[in-house]
């Protein structure tokens, strides 16, 4: 082999990673460019997150645009994910009542017990 047939082979192997490594930067900003011309704004936004074990998650997920918002309430394991609850976004950001209060508060107590270990005295509302 003569180093001219050596250095097109070795030049166009170069040529071959650099394409193959530039694929995720150019998918990547293919993805923002389709964002942006569908009108800038993400769809599709986690207001917050809170751990409930090793690797369970109780995440609060917005999703939908404009007047048509929606709140998900989604139980996050390593294996699935539950809606545990749908919100209207509307309703969600209204002045929690005072039997909204109390829920969390016997839910709060219910979560201390289960901590404790103390499953069974958990109290019912009815």
């Amino acid at each position: 082999m003569d180093s001219g047939n050596l250095s097109q082979t070795l030049l166009a192997v170069l040529a071959f990673v650099a394409v193959v490594a530039a694929l995720p930067w150019l998918v990547r900003r293919m993805q923002q460019r389709q964002a942006m011309a569908r009108g800038g704004d993400v769809s599709t936004r986690v207001l917050s997150a809170v751990a409930v074990g090793a690797h369970q998650r109780v995440v609060t997920v917005e999703v939908g645009e404009g007047a048509h918002k929606t709140r998900l309430v989604l139980g996050v394991t390593a294996q699935q994910i539950n809606c545990l609850h749908v919100l209207d976004a509307h309703a969600a950001a209204a002045v929690p009542t005072a039997a909204a209060a109390a829920d969390v508060a016997t839910f709060s107590q219910a979560m201390a017990t289960a901590k404790t270990g103390a499953a069974d005295k958990i109290p019912h509302v009815e």
